[in-house]
């Protein structure tokens, strides 16, 4: 027996053997274990061997020890930074039967995916107003919008904490060409936008029922005139926002293609600062065609091995955002009739909103709102002659008449909520002003969109609506976020 002992082979099979079945493996949990350095583990045992073993079969026994844990972690750290043949990531499955996965470097490997896509979008164009109606040179209805679009985006990799988290979360840049059949007094827009999309539900391994936003703006329009272009009483300016929301089925037919197809609304305006303003809608169908550059074939089903998602640390974090931008307005007079001004107003103002961090994807709060609206409460002197909607008259015209700065002036409470997702976060807010006079009384609601910076600042692009009907303005600044506890996720 002593001969066997001292043996290498022999003497580390039995010792390792007996470690497996040692009393303190067998009573203390694997979890408090793990959380011990290799020298109290090793103390640990030691003081369960039995009395009767003499010191040469303690000193074999943590030898043993030592040795399997010096080529555990040999073997952990050679998998985490060599290239794995396959080129896909891979996990490491130990004897008491936890996974880690590890990290792939390889060319494969890369944290995205990127994306080529093009799309057709057929649309039926809302009758919201005159123009669209019939009461254009044609005299016939213009129902009927017809798009192209070209599209590049990056998505996370199948099987990342990302991926996981935000459900396949994809973002990107399209260009897309635009025909109302009606070029001589609408003219052939072209729209550019940011996009950003992601999985609602998944049907099957291969089908997925997802959602997209686009924003951006449209170039090219041909606005309203009263000498070129007298018609047009519904668009007021060559540059207008592009809106639109998609929800559609995504198949991936092969390891490149995905083929996608659903339903699409858009809407198209200028955002208050020129009259008219009536806007378009549009609502149809999508259907489109996504190429994928490196996508291999396991990303297709992958979700056997889930990586392990960092809890959601619950905390206040605080919005402060400064906004301006400028409008047009539209002042009713005794006839009933709404005249443009002449000009247009300065805007400007800022949300401070101590907000609830309640897990990735969701924070909710309230926001103190104060905004200097240079158009409030504007009025006209009693005369007949009326502006057009390019801000002109015949004669001499109405004079646009400003009150005092106390009438300009509103602060207010709204409540808010957002959707936070990589690189972008959606708001929404509903609020009304408990300081402010005439116009400026009532109800408004915000829609915004924040864009990342850094991870302390944000873009923010927003309108806001008075009483759920009546356009007021867009809000154009910058915004900052203070005690931000936000996890970074980037595998």
């Amino acid at each position: 027996m002593k001969f066997a002992l001292r043996a290498p082979i022999l003497k580390y099979t039995l010792f390792g053997m007996l470690f497996l079945n040692s009393p303190a493996q067998a009573s203390e949990p694997r979890s408090k274990r793990m959380e011990k350095t290799a020298a109290e583990v090793i103390a640990a045992d030691s003081a369960a061997i039995p009395k009767g073993w003499d010191n040469d079969c303690r000193a074999s026994y943590k030898a043993g020890y030592e040795a399997g844990y010096r080529a555990g972690y040999l073997h952990g750290r050679r998998t985490a930074t060599q290239p794995h043949s396959s080129g896909r990531a891979s996990a490491t499955r130990y004897a008491d039967g936890s996974i880690v996965q590890t990290r792939d470097t390889t060319a494969s490997g890369r944290r995205f995916m990127h994306r080529i896509g093009a799309e057709f979008r057929p649309e039926y164009i809302f009758p919201t107003n005159p123009f669209v109606e019939g009461e254009n040179r044609a005299g016939q209805p213009i129902d009927l919008s017809l798009s192209g679009h070209l599209r590049y985006s990056f998505q996370f990799r199948p099987g990342s904490i990302p991926d996981q988290i935000y459900g396949g979360a994809y973002q990107g840049i399209g260009a897309a060409y635009y025909d109302f059949g009606n070029p001589d007094e609408l003219g052939n827009p072209i729209a550019v936008y940011l996009f950003q999309g992601a999985r609602i539900a998944r049907i099957s391994p291969r089908l997925s029922f997802n959602y997209e936003w686009n924003f951006g703006l449209s170039f090219g329009w041909k606005p309203y005139d009263d000498a070129v272009n007298p018609l047009n009483k519904m668009m007021g300016s060559k540059m207008n926002a592009y809106l639109n929301a998609d929800f559609f089925l995504d198949w991936r037919v092969t390891r490149e293609v995905d083929f996608t197809a659903g339903l699409s609304l858009t809407h198209f305006s200028n955002g208050n600062t020129k009259f008219p303003n009536a806007g378009v809608n549009t609502t149809g169908a999508k259907i489109g065609l996504v190429y994928n550059f490196n996508r291999e074939e396991s990303d297709l089903t992958k979700s056997l091995v889930k990586p392990y998602i960092p809890r959601f640390p619950r905390h206040i974090s605080y919005d402060l955002v400064l906004f301006g931008s400028w409008r047009r307005k539209g002042v009713y007079v005794e006839s009933g009739k709404q005249i443009a001004s002449p000009g247009s107003y300065p805007v400007a103002g800022f949300n401070f909103a101590p907000m609830y961090n309640l897990n990735y994807k969701l924070r909710f709060g309230v926001s103190l709102d104060g905004v200097y609206d240079g158009s409030a409460n504007v009025y006209t002197e009693d005369r007949i002659v009326e502006y057009d909607y390019d801000g002109g008259s015949s004669t001499s015209g109405r004079r646009f008449l400003v009150p005092g700065i106390q009438h300009q002036l509103a602060l207010g409470l709204s409540g808010r909520a957002e959707y936070v997702m990589p690189f972008f976060t959606i708001g929404v807010g509903l609020g009304t002003n408990v300081l402010g006079r005439g116009d400026l009384r009532g109800l408004y609601q915000v829609f915004a969109l924040k864009i990342d910076m850094t991870r302390s600042s944000f873009l923010h692009i927003g309108y806001n609506l008075q009483n759920f009907q009546t356009p007021n303005y867009l809000m154009l600044g910058l915004g900052f976020r203070f005690h931000n506890k936000y996890p970074k996720v980037r595998h």
